[in-house]
């Protein structure tokens, strides 16, 4: 029996059975044994071209050496401190780094940013609802169709996907509003007219939404909505809430997506690429906001965890940051992602297939539906599985898992790229 099908055998066994799912067959999944750079090998030593970063977090590069000697140099120092008590020189550091890629670098040196540390993504978003509800008292919060901002019961009153939702349906409660998220510039009268309408009939105190939406199936605004969004809050007195957990850190081309349209939110939650693979999330805020929102600590903090902010995680951080500048990813994602985006539209065809392209950097997906215009929703997940099994790891995304999509490490390279897209369009072909 193989390594890969004896690992799984005892998560089988010993994991709750609705966390991984597995063929019958062990085609699905592959059990991850090391990764370096682009690449990842499995417990039997086969070795794959990673077109997911893990989820978006091995922006630099899984395993990079000066992120994972960062690491490394804090845990033979200091791993641990206690959090809201007693802290740690990297808190600090990062909480400073943190600001000046944000706020400060968005304001020209105008306004800072204040920190929320966390653990994960959700955690970050659940800080930005609390910072909210703390600075305007009001409960309501307005997210979009489509959106994914994690599974803590506070985040998954704004996840829209009724997957996660029904469940749990009974224990939330259920603070947001949700409107369409626009895909093109002709949707943008409907989405204003749903938004005043939930500002006249509710307590709104923020609008949360992602720049671009990841999981919902890699769904691009036009230019104009983070711009409506901005004006919108300014005219109600509610917060604009950035969750760019999966975009930040050069992913879409720019450190920030906000940045493509100039817009400036009250909040941003971060994750994901922060620190290229240890548990470390953040909600930045505008000093300002932060201080009116937020008492001073009296001696017990109202918002806090035992890992908060936690020193391996910080140091990672630190030096993740460094790398992404150093090595200019964002410059390269933007390049890089313009590049695979042709390759895609030039390369993917199928007659039996509708299939739509698109992306910002290294955020792109490519939809497919049946000729009637039905999700193909199978074509789609057994093209990933083929794929996998001719060494590359590719993801579904959307409600309907029909959109494949391409979230590669930011040191990918263009040779790399192509060998995927000739790959994927020789297996689609064959659909």
């Amino acid at each position: 029996m193989s390594k890969n099908r004896q690992i799984l055998d005892l998560l089988r066994d010993y994991e709750s059975r609705n966390i991984v799912f597995m063929e019958p067959d062990g085609s699905w999944p592959i059990v991850w044994e090391r990764a370096k750079d682009v690449y990842v090998w499995d417990a039997d030593g086969k070795k794959y071209l990673d077109l997911t970063a893990a989820f978006g977090v091995a922006a630099a590069g899984h395993a990079n050496l000066h992120v994972v000697k960062a690491g490394q140099k804090q845990m033979s120092r200091l791993l641990h401190a206690m959090g809201d008590v007693h802290p740690h020189a990297r808190k600090a550091e990062l909480a400073r780094d943190l600001s000046r890629i944000t706020f400060e670098r968005w304001s020209n040196g105008k306004k800072s940013g204040k920190v929320i540390f966390s653990n994960s993504g959700f955690e970050a978003v659940e800080s930005a609802f609390k910072t909210a509800m703390l600075a305007t008292g009001k409960r309501g919060v307005i997210a979009f169709e489509g959106a994914y901002h994690g599974l803590g019961y506070g985040a998954l009153n704004a996840t829209h996907r009724n997957f996660f939702r029904n469940p749990f349906h009974f224990q939330l409660r259920e603070f947001a509003n949700f409107v369409p998220f626009p895909n093109k510039s002709n949707d943008l009268a409907a989405v204003e007219w749903s938004i005043r309408h939930f500002f006249r009939r509710e307590w709104i105190g923020a609008i949360l939404v992602e720049p671009v939406q990841a999981r919902g199936g890699i769904n691009i605004p036009p230019k104009e909505f983070l711009p409506l969004l901005r004006k919108l809050c300014d005219e109600h007195g509610a917060l604009l809430i950035l969750d760019e957990i999966y975009t930040g850190f050069g992913r879409t081309g720019k450190w920030f997506a906000c940045e493509h349209t100039g817009v400036m939110p009250d909040l941003i939650c971060l994750g994901k690429a922060l620190t290229g693979g240890f548990p470390l999330s953040a909600c930045i805020g505008r000093a300002d906001l932060m201080d009116t929102a937020w008492p001073a600590s009296r001696g017990e903090a109202i918002h806090t965890s035992t890992f908060l902010g936690h020193p391996v995680g910080c140091a990672m951080a630190l030096a993740q940051i460094k790398e992404i500048e150093n090595l200019d990813l964002s410059k390269s994602s933007a390049e890089l992602g313009e590049f695979l985006l042709g390759e895609l539209q030039s390369k993917i065809s199928n007659p039996k297939f509708q299939i739509a392209v698109r992306g910002l950097g290294l955020m792109t997906g490519v939809e497919l539906h049946l000729s009637d215009g039905r999700p193909a929703t199978d074509a789609a997940m057994q093209a990933i599985k083929t794929m996998l099994q001719r060494g590359f790891i590719l993801l579904p995304e959307g409600e309907y898992g029909n959109v494949i999509s391409f979230t590669p490490p930011l040191t990918i390279t263009k040779a790399q790229l192509a060998k995927a897209v000739i790959a994927l369009a020789e297996v689609l072909s064959h659909e």
